[in-house]
């Protein structure tokens, strides 16, 4: 019978080795990052049928995830390390949904750059960043500890600096790639010092096993001590993953860097936020304050972000304010305590945000320079859905 119900299921199942599969996946994209150190630059073709089955491969990675998260239901992998430092894998809806996402998301965006990029002289270093990056986030959703949802978190955002990075000569670029890393370095303080609080106060650094207590302690209505105080911490490392008011400057900036980036930044990475508050549901819901800070924070990012993108002449700017409305909406979701909704309009923002990101510069060229990215009908559309959501 399925293991589970909704996002985390029913309790979790004992510690087994097949919840290691996922591993399988960032393991994959690791060896091609490796591979691109040693590749020529323009079109590295070994490199780039190698990215292509790595992809495939990853896919395939997440279909059998998937199944065994429904056919056993939440499970642990062993820890590979000692003293709860280390690699380990929760395997659950959650983390089969997004290990999903991430798997199909990435290798579109990696499919695509192979033409986007074709004969340009650091094509294999590009190859190789986007595979570093992947590899990170999906790290992040498998994460089964504490310490490896941290390092996957840091991670992730230091391999996506390089790529903002990746035309270091642009102004532009330098510009927007230095307000994103001082925004991340905040988010991670946060998340460091939200981590830990939970460590203490639940006794464990195991994901499963922290889950579980907080649970427990969210049933009996006795918290233990620090947690409201983790909760909005948290809050907070997610908004600024995801671009929230007042910090999404940042995100309508990064303009400079290959369109590839963008889409994976905004159908991927900006997920992290809504993804973070899903994960530790438990320990968030027992803070009404976090809860009221997610509805009041998501619900003014999704209003003004939605607004401002009905203004913009540039269709990725346009895009930008978008994906912050949309992540909005996502941790506005996760305040009301709609963690599967959430969970569900992350995957459906994904999707769409990559399709419309990959052709939006063939877009432009075929409307015109001057085309406006948002027709002027759509802002009564947009208010009209803003004041019935």
């Amino acid at each position: 019978m399925p293991g589970g119900v909704g996002i985390y299921g029913a309790m979790p199942h004992p510690t087994q080795s097949f919840a290691l599969l996922p591993l399988l996946a960032p393991l994959a994209w690791l060896g091609v990052a490796l591979a691109a150190r040693r590749a020529p630059g323009p079109r590295p073709r070994p490199l780039l049928a190698l990215a292509d089955a790595a992809g495939a491969f990853t896919l395939g990675v997440a279909a059998l995830s998937g199944m065994l998260a429904w056919r056993i239901g939440p499970a642990t992998s062993p820890l590979l390390g000692a003293g709860g430092v280390g690699l380990a894998v929760r395997l659950d809806a959650l983390g089969a949904v997004m290990l999903a996402l991430v798997a199909f998301i990435g290798a579109v965006v990696v499919r695509y750059s192979r033409r986007y990029l074709d004969g340009e002289a650091r094509q294999a270093r590009f190859v190789g960043g986007l595979a570093l990056t992947l590899a990170a986030v999906m790290l992040l959703v498998v994460a089964g500890t504490l310490w490896q949802l941290a390092a996957a978190w840091i991670g992730t955002s230091l391999a996506l600096h390089r790529l903002l990075l990746f035309y270091p000569e642009r102004p532009g670029a330098r510009r927007a790639a230095r307000k994103k890393f001082v925004v991340a370095r905040l988010g991670d303080a946060a998340l460091l010092a939200a981590l830990a609080l939970l460590a203490l106060a639940y006794g464990t650094t195991d994901l499963g096993t922290l889950l579980a207590r907080a649970q427990d302690a969210l049933a009996s209505g006795v918290l233990p001590a620090g947690t409201t105080v983790a909760a909005l911490l948290l809050v907070a490392s997610a908004a600024l993953k995801s671009a929230q008011f007042p910090t999404y400057g940042w995100l309508v900036e990064v303009m400079e860097t290959p369109t590839p980036v963008s889409a994976l930044l905004h159908a991927g990475i900006l997920n992290g936020g809504p993804f973070l508050v899903a994960r530790l549901a438990p320990a968030v819901s027992g803070a009404p304050a976090a809860m009221a800070a997610l509805v009041l924070l998501g619900g003014a990012t999704a209003a003004i972000a939605s607004l401002a993108m009905t203004t913009q002449p540039s269709v990725k700017v346009a895009l930008a304010y978008s994906s912050a409305a949309h992540m909005g909406f996502s941790l506005l979701l996760c305040g009301l305590g709609a963690f599967p909704l959430a969970v569900l309009h992350v995957v459906a923002h994904s999707c769409y945000t990559a399709h419309a990101f990959l052709p939006s510069a063939s877009a432009v060229e075929g409307a015109g320079a001057g085309a406006r990215a948002t027709p002027p009908a759509t802002a009564p559309r947009i208010l009209l859905g803003l004041l019935t959501a």
